[in-house]
C-alpha cells in the first residue's frame, strides 16, 4: 500500500513534529486537526486543515470535526475496489492512505482525586476511535499508527520500500487499533459505571480485562503448565540484569516489594514462596538485612532479597554471600551493579514505584469467573489499639506490635509472627491450624537459635481457643496483637491477664488465602 496522503490527529504530542517532517520529506500529504495543525505548521510543516478537505468548520466547540464522509470514506473507501473507487471519484473523497491519531487522555483524567463528572466525560473521544476503526477494519489498504513508539518503524519501512507498507504492518496496526480502542471503552464503562451512587458502585457492573501479553514465561508454576505475562509488571519492576523472569519469580518479586512498602525506616526483606521469612529494619540496610537474614538463614538460600533503599556496596557485599534468585532496590549504583552482574543468572530489578500507593483491585481467578476486592492497605496506627487486658504494653512492646502487624499481613494464612521491633524472630505460615502455625514459628525461631523471651507475637486472625495463645506464652512471649472477635475472647483475654501478658485487638483481620 503506498502512502501518499496521511492525517494527523493526536493528543500525545511526543515525536509528532519530527514523524511529520520525515513524512513530508517522502513526498506525503499532510492534512491535520486543531492543535495539531497549529503545532505542525509552528514547525514549518505543510499541514493542510480537515475543514480545507470536508469544506465544513470544526463546530460545537471541536466536538465534531472529523465526523464527515469526506474523511470516513477516504479511510472506508477500497483502493482495489472500482465501485468504491467510481464514487469516491463522484463525491470528490481523497484517499487517506495513513491515519496516525491517538485518543484523548480519558485514563490519565479519571485518575485525579478533584475531576468532575464533566470533565471526565469531555475526555471521551469521538472521532478518534471512529477514524481508528474505520482505518484498522481497512488494514488492506491503509496504515493506522496509534503509538507514538511505532514511528521509528513505519518511516524505515517506508524509506526502505519506495513509500509502500507491506500488508503484514498494517494488518499489525490495526490489531493494536481494536485492542487499544477496546481497552479505552471498557474503561470509559468501569468509569460511569462505578459513579451510580449504589452501595456496590465501587465494582463495575461489569469486569474488563484486556491487557497486552508482555512477555511469554518458559512455564509456569511448573513445567508443564505453559504461561505468559500480561500488563504493565515492567513498567513498575524494570530488570536490569539476569535470567528472563520465570512465573514463580513474579509472584515472589511482587510478595516482596509489597512488604517492603510497609516500612518508611530502611527495611530488607527475604521472601520465598511469596512468605516472608525474615523482615529487619535498621538505621542501615546493612543492618536491616542481617536482621532480615538471621531470621531463617536456611530458607533465605535461593530467595528473594527486597529492600526500600538505594542498595550500598556494603549491603550488596553481603547479599552476595549466599545464593539469591532476586534483588529488589529503588536503585543499584554503577559500582553496586559491576559487582553484582558477576553472578549472570541473578535477577537485578529496580523497583520504578512507590508500591503502597497502588490503588489496584485484587483479582483471583475461580471456576467460570474472577473475585474482585480491594487492595487490602490498612495501615494500622498505635491510636487504634485496643488494649483489652490488664497490664498495658509496655512503648517498646507497641513498637514491636506495630511491626509484627505489618508482617503479619503479609504472610499466608494461618499466620503467626514472633518479633522485636525492629526483626522477625518467627514466623509459622499456611497452617490449617493456628496452633500448628506458632508451634512452627517457634521451631524456626528455635533453629536460628534467637530466643523469644520477651517477644511479642501476631496472629492475622482472632484466636479461636486458647491453646493458640498459651503456646506463645509457654515461649517467652509477653504480649499480643491480634483483631479480637471470636466467640471465646474473654476466655483468651483471661488466660493472658492470668499469664501477666498485654494484649491488644486491632478490630482489622489480615487474611491472606
Amino acid at each position: 500500500m503506498k502512502v501518499c496522503r496521511a492525517l494527523i490527529s493526536v493528543s500525545n504530542k511526543t515525536g509528532i513534529v519530527e514523524f511529520a517532517k520525515a513524512l513530508e520529506d517522502l513526498g506525503v500529504e499532510i492534512v491535520s486537526t486543531g492543535g495539531t495543525q497549529t503545532l505542525l505548521r509552528e514547525h514549518s510543516v505543510n499541514a493542510r486543515a480537515v475543514s480545507e478537505v470536508t469544506r465544513f468548520p470544526e463546530i460545537l466547540g471541536g466536538r465534531v470535526k472529523t465526523l464527515h464522509p469526506k474523511i470516513l470514506g477516504a479511510l472506508l473507501g477500497k483502493t482495489d475496489d472500482p465501485a468504491h473507487q467510481r464514487q469516491m471519484a463522484e463525491f470528490d473523497i481523497e484517499s487517506i492512505d495513513l491515519l496516525v491519531v491517538n485518543l484523548y487522555p480519558f485514563e490519565e483524567t479519571i485518575q485525579r482525586n478533584d475531576i468532575s463528572l464533566n470533565d471526565a466525560l469531555e475526555q471521551i473521544d469521538i472521532g478518534g476511535p471512529t477514524m481508528l476503526r474505520a482505518a484498522a477494519k481497512n488494514y488492506k489498504c491503509k496504515g493506522v499508527v496509534m503509538d507514538p513508539g511505532r514511528y521509528a518503524e513505519i518511516l524505515s519501512e517506508l524509506r526502505q520500500n519506495d513509500g509502500y507498507l507491506s500488508e503484514e504492518t498494517c494488518l499489525a496496526l490495526a490489531q493494536d487499533v481494536f485492542r487499544q480502542t477496546s481497552h479505552y471503552d471498557g474503561v470509559i464503562a468501569d468509569f460511569l459505571c462505578r459513579g451510580n451512587g449504589k452501595e456496590d458502585s465501587l465494582f463495575p457492573s461489569q469486569l474488563n480485562i484486556r491487557l497486552p501479553k508482555t512477555a511469554s514465561l518458559r512455564y509456569g508454576e511448573n513445567p508443564h503448565q505453559a504461561a505468559a505475562l500480561y500488563g504493565d509488571f515492567g513498567k513498575y519492576l524494570e530488570k536490569l540484569h539476569g535470567k528472563d523472569l520465570s512465573f514463580t519469580n513474579i509472584l515472589d518479586i511482587n510478595a516482596a516489594t509489597a512488604l517492603t512498602a510497609e516500612f518508611d525506616q530502611p527495611a530488607v526483606v527475604i521472601v520465598k514462596h511469596t512468605n516472608p521469612c525474615g523482615v529487619g529494619v535498621g538505621k542501615t540496610l546493612g543492618e536491616a538485612y542481617q536482621k532480615a537474614l538471621a531470621t531463617d538463614s536456611k530458607s533465605a538460600f535461593g530467595g528473594i532479597v527486597a529492600l526500600n533503599r538505594q542498595l550500598d556496596m556494603e549491603t550488596a557485599t553481603a547479599i552476595n554471600e549466599i545464593f539469591t534468585e532476586v534483588i529488589i532496590a529503588p536503585d543499584f549504583p554503577s559500582e553496586v551493579l559491576e559487582l553484582l552482574k558477576k553472578k549472570k543468572d541473578r535477577r537485578l530489578m529496580r523497583q520504578a514505584c512507590d508500591f503502597g500507593s497502588l490503588k489496584e483491585f485484587d483479582v483471583r481467578k475461580v471456576a467460570g469467573g474472577f473475585l474482585v476486592q480491594q487492595p487490602d492497605v490498612d495501615h494500622l496506627t498505635r491510636d487504634r489499639l485496643r488494649v483489652v487486658t490488664k497490664r498495658k504494653p509496655t512503648d517498646e512492646e507497641t513498637k514491636a506490635l506495630l511491626f509484627a502487624w505489618r508482617v503479619v499481613k503479609h504472610v499466608k494464612s494461618n499466620a503467626i509472627v514472633y518479633t522485636r521491633s525492629d526483626r522477625t524472630l518467627g514466623i509459622g505460615a499456611g497452617q490449617m491450624s493456628r496452633v500448628d502455625s506458632s508451634k512452627i514459628a517457634a521451631m524456626k525461631a528455635a533453629e536460628a537459635g534467637l530466643g523469644l523471651e520477651g517477644s511479642v507475637v501476631a496472629s492475622d486472625a482472632f484466636f479461636p481457643f486458647v491453646d493458640g495463645l498459651l503456646e506463645a506464652v509457654k515461649v517467652g512471649a509477653t504480649a499480643v496483637i491480634q483483631p479480637g472477635g471470636s466467640v471465646r475472647d474473654e476466655e483468651v483475654i483471661k488466660a493472658a491477664d492470668e499469664h501477666g501478658v498485654a494484649m491488644v485487638f486491632t478490630g482489622v483481620r489480615h487474611f491472606r488465602h
